[in-house]
């Protein structure tokens, strides 16, 4: 009668609480004895009585025989003991010795091993020894004998999941009536990835009264989680099986939380971690770093800041899988030196950083082009014993080839190979990368020849980095090889392989092989980008054709490909050059219309030109406005600005800006001295143009001889010898040198 009460209670509940599925969570989660009540309707299906078919007499006599022998000398081999009776041995007589010796579990056990050895056992009699195995309590083998029925090649799986379900059902109440086995063969679909049937069973058993554990539950719900359809079939379950009494635990949550973020709705995450505390169910840290990872997945780093905080606060301890998300959010962002902070703050809370951190923060360094820090941080890992693995390694050689540093790549490659870690693609792409780029193609080629020696396939990546050394190198023909074994290989150009030869084309004056290049892109579906028309455009800028540049830029627009401020740049650049510059400045004002914000190179380009023009009323305006647009200028603008106020004899306006330059820590060029010198003398302010040329000297910068003989008389006149002997020795020392070099090439 009890059950029956129970499941009365639990239909009425979950018709007065059905409106609320809130409430019918929280309801089940306090009442965890009520949860296997309801199965969808107000009646639970009883089991099937057992009904096996029955011995003959003569059947019987064996059977007893069998039964008997098992006991009386179950010490000795059962192929000794069996042996008499291998050959009347039939399947049926599997199940009745079973039913005889059924309460002598390792007896039975081997006994239908030796069984099995025989002849494949009936699905019924596989059944039966899993039922007994679990009413045994050895759930590992039964998990086993499920799975070898579930494992076998070529499986017809809906008719066989019908007589497996029907079979395991028809046993349970005789062989067994242990729950658990359900549990186990609805774990068995899942790990099998048989999710369809997993459920069919769920479903089934749920008619029965029957509730699968909650880990078999949570393991269906990670098979689940995935894409769009995978995340709605775990959202359904999540939602359905409550209502036949599975009780979520933190676990089953986490998990929802995770697809949730997995598929990009990380505001629904959020809200399902707000209801787990409304329900009783609390979050762990597991909870809290799953959902600060989805903030940071979805660039939103502020809300994931604060989760970091809220778990602090709720005594929740970060572990390093919550640091080392916001640590990798933050490398992504080229915010390095903060995602090193962050590191050290986690240190600070005494949460160890691993492997993972560190190797995070090295790979962000070095893309950044910081390779000092890399190597800093990679030092601090040797001394705290944290072991780097080849991904560190390979960032750390990616760095020094992006800096152009081949020896310390090449010197740390052999250190990998020392500490036996195999390098692979990236590896070796990354230092053929870094050999075409120093125009080592020698080099470059016999790497690509030794990963293919040691069975790694170059990528088209591999292949660009090559083709694009062969172009800066001039040698066009190799590169043109290298496209067609491209294609030979099968190997899909995407666009950076096109822009690379595109480039080399056009840096070796062949502008029409380019634009034929560019059609037979279009042709094989590759379109070009703001890369491939900026290259075009700065070919034909050189070639003073600024019609024909122009209109690319038009025919860019019209396809909806946004420019760059490279391509604004080559194409003012290009007008500057033949003294167009009137078309310049309508182009820079244009951008500044559209909201596209110039660089420091625009404006330069634009300066040094009025400059040449000696026109310093409109140099200084662009400079205003270069100022008033919040683009900093950098070493080059000083420098034109002071070789044009120079040469306009505004020493004034050129010694501020060289005072402002120094402040500034900005590296002032020789041309610059040079001018600074020759416009005080010209000036006839010796005093200055004197202590430009004492600074000059401090500074270990050569200017001109002329310069130096001026000073020389000048110090001669005044009659200090031993000053015009320090110069003399300079002059002889800095330009004898250079004649010698002149004169040797």
């Amino acid at each position: 009668m009890l059950p029956v009460q129970r499941n009365y209670v639990g239909v009425l509940c979950y018709n007065i609480f059905s409106s609320s599925p809130k409430f019918l969570q929280f309801f089940f989660h306090q009442h965890s004895h009520l949860r296997f009540i309801y199965s969808g309707s107000t009646r639970i299906r009883p089991f099937p009585d057992y009904s096996p078919k029955k011995p003959s007499i003569r059947d019987s006599e064996l059977v007893y025989h069998i039964s008997t022998t098992l006991r009386l000398r179950r010490t000795e081999p059962l192929h000794r003991i069996l042996k008499p009776y291998e050959s009347k041995f039939r399947p049926d007589h599997l199940i009745w010795v079973l039913m005889n010796i059924r309460s002598d579990y390792k007896l039975a056990l081997d006994f239908y091993s030796w069984a099995c050895l025989r002849r494949e056992p009936t699905l019924e009699a596989r059944c039966i020894i899993i039922q007994v195995s679990v009413a045994s309590g050895d759930l590992e083998t039964a998990q086993q004998l499920i799975a070898d029925f579930w494992n076998k090649p070529n499986l017809e799986i809906n008719s066989s999941f019908a007589l497996f379900v029907e079979r395991l059902i028809y046993t349970y109440k005789e062989w067994g009536s242990d729950q658990r086995v359900f549990s186990i063969f609805f774990h068995v679909l899942v790990q099998a990835k048989f999710l369809c049937e997993a459920r069919k069973l769920f479903d089934k058993l749920s008619n029965y009264g029957v509730v699968i554990s909650i880990d078999s539950c949570n393991l269906y719900l990670g098979r689940l989680r995935g894409g769009p359809e995978g995340h709605q079939a775990l959202i359904k379950a999540f939602k359905d099986f409550p209502r036949v009494g599975v009780c979520w635990n933190t676990e089953s949550y986490n998990i929802v939380i995770y697809s949730f973020c997995l598929n990009k709705r990380i505001r629904e995450a959020h809200n399902l971690l707000v209801q787990m505390e409304e329900l009783g169910c609390l979050p762990d840290v597991v909870s809290y770093s799953t959902l600060v990872n989805g903030y940071c997945q979805a660039g939103d780093i502020q809300s994931a800041l604060k989760l970091l905080e809220e778990m602090q606060i709720k005594g929740l301890k970060p572990n390093s899988f919550t640091y080392n998300s916001i640590i990798l959010f933050l490398c992504k962002n080229n915010k390095v030196v903060e995602a090193e902070k962050v590191m050290r703050e986690m240190m600070n809370h005494g949460i160890a950083a691993d492997n993972v951190v560190y190797t995070t923060l090295i790979d962000g360094f070095c893309k950044s082009g910081n390779i000092s820090a890399a190597l800093a941080l990679f030092e601090e890992m040797q001394v705290r014993n944290i072991v780097p693995d080849f991904v560190t390694y390979t960032a750390l050689i990616c760095g020094f080839c992006l800096c152009g540093k081949m020896i310390e790549a090449d010197n740390m490659f052999n250190e990998m190979e020392k500490r036996a870690f195999k390098p692979d693609e990236v590896t070796y792409t990354a230092l053929i990368d870094g050999y075409s780029k120093a125009g080592d193609m020698k080099k470059a080629f016999s790497l690509h020849n030794e990963m293919v020696a040691f069975g790694l396939t170059p990528n088209i990546v591999t292949y660009t980095a090559l083709a694009d050394g062969l172009c800066k190198s001039g040698d066009m023909d190799s590169a043109n090889e290298l496209l067609h074994e491209m294609r030979r290989k099968g190997l899909g150009l995407n666009i950076c392989t096109y822009n690379s030869i595109l480039n080399g084309h056009c840096k070796a004056g062949n502008i029409a092989l380019a634009v034929k290049l560019m059609e037979d892109m279009e042709k094989a579906g590759i379109y070009p980008d703001n890369i491939t028309y900026t290259t075009l455009m700065d070919a034909y800028c050189k070639m003073s054709q600024m019609e024909k540049a122009h209109e690319l830029l038009r025919e860019m627009l019209n396809r909806g490909i946004k420019p760059t401020v490279v391509t604004f740049h080559v194409l003012i650049n290009g007008f500057c050059s033949i003294g167009m510059l009137e078309d310049a400045e309508k182009l820079l004002n244009w951008m500044l219309r559209k909201d596209i914000n110039p660089n420091v190179a625009i404006y330069n380009c634009l300066i040094k030109q009025y400059c040449i023009r000696n026109n310093m009323r409109a140099t200084s305006e662009i400079y205003r406005g270069m100022q008033a647009n919040g683009v900093i200028p950098d070493e080059s603008t000083y420098n034109i600005l002071i070789k044009g106020h120079c040469r306009a004899r505004n020493m004034k306006e050129a010694w501020f800006l060289h005072q402002e330059m120094i402040g500034k820590g900005f590296h002032i060029s020789a041309s610059t001295y040079n001018a600074l010198i020759r416009g005080f003398l010209k000036r006839n302010r010796v005093s200055e143009a004197r202590k430009i040329f004492e600074e000059t000297r401090q500074r270990a910068i050569v200017v001109d001889k002329e310069i130096y003989d001026c000073f020389v008389d000048m110090i001669y006149e005044e009659g200090n010898m031993g000053t015009i002997l320090e110069l003399c020795d300079e002059v002889i020392e800095k330009f004898s040198v250079d004649q010698t070099r002149t004169e040797g090439s």
